[in-house]
């Protein structure tokens, strides 16, 4: 008997295989042009890409002097980019007295954002950055006045 059933599952799986065959080879066929396609595809967006990047070095350095000319014009001056340095700030703190949580208070932060500040995890936001200017310049006495506003 297992012979039997053997044999019969060997033959209706040559059956099965049969039949399958001439829809596989057609999805091979498929399989094997898309991919071709795919191929091509992705070479002419390399080359698309390539010439892009050509065409905006060229106008980037022709139109360069122009374009800055009228920004300066157009644009109204811009508050210069402060350089923030974790170091000063650290300091600035040990120099007042205070903790991690009153140089928070002060600048209208969380104290896990001056800590991250200070370990220079972080760099603080242009917002922040004028906090930090304003309290790198106070002294000590107007410092604890701010943290302490009832003597």
């Amino acid at each position: 008997m297992n012979n039997f059933s053997n044999a019969f599952r060997a033959e209706v799986v040559r059956m099965a295989r049969k039949e399958l065959k001439p829809e596989l080879q057609s999805l091979r066929k498929a399989i094997t042009s898309h991919r071709s396609e795919i191929a091509a595809l992705k070479r002419e967006v390399k080359a698309m890409s390539s010439q892009l990047k050509a065409a905006q070095r060229q106008f980037k350095s022709a139109d360069e002097p122009q374009a800055k000319a009228a920004i300066d014009e157009a644009a109204p001056q811009k508050p210069k980019h402060r350089e923030f340095k974790a170091q000063t700030l650290l300091e600035k703190r040990a120099a007042l007295g205070i903790t991690q949580k009153e140089m928070a208070q002060l600048l209208g932060a969380s104290s896990l954002s001056v800590y991250k500040w200070e370990s220079g995890q972080v760099h603080p936001r242009a917002a922040q950055l004028e906090r930090i200017v304003e309290v790198l310049k106070m002294g000590k006495r107007k410092a604890l006045a701010l943290l302490n506003p009832q003597q």
